[in-house]
């Protein structure tokens, strides 16, 4: 019984990478990727055997991985710029509190601020609940 190494899986994968950087669609870098190592020897008897559904599952596979990339990136991003509002948030509130300590009236420490009346408001009362 053949058996496939890690080596060669790599090869392959590295070539249909190869096709994809090079803006070919994902099924024809599958196919060509298919059909070198065929050539080259690599894989040769499993990949003659399994041809068709060596490309579909490499598609679906490739697509896959794509994605979720994408969606780890876009996690990424909407926790940066969640960590960043609450960092805005949490100075806002500390630029506040010490307006507030010094008696400064709301309506003075939202024309300082650059902040609506009603923002420092609610600021001032969501604040207030957590604590």
């Amino acid at each position: 019984m053949n058996h496939i190494s890690l080596k060669e899986y790599a090869q392959y994968v590295a070539k249909v990478r190869k096709y994809v950087s090079k803006n070919i669609s994902l099924e024809e870098a599958v196919t060509r990727a298919v059909d070198e190592c065929i050539e080259e020897g690599i894989l040769a008897e499993f990949l003659m055997k399994n041809k068709a559904e060596v490309i579909k599952v490499s598609i679906y596979e490739y697509d896959k991985e794509f994605e979720e990339k994408k969606l780890r990136k876009a996690e990424y991003e909407a926790g940066v710029e969640a960590g960043i509002e609450l960092g805005e948030r949490s100075l806002l509130e500390n630029q506040i509190r010490k307006k507030l300590k010094k008696g400064k009236p709301i309506e003075q420490i939202a024309d300082e601020l650059e902040e609506a009346v009603t923002t420092i408001q609610r600021i001032i009362e969501e604040t207030k609940k957590e604590n």
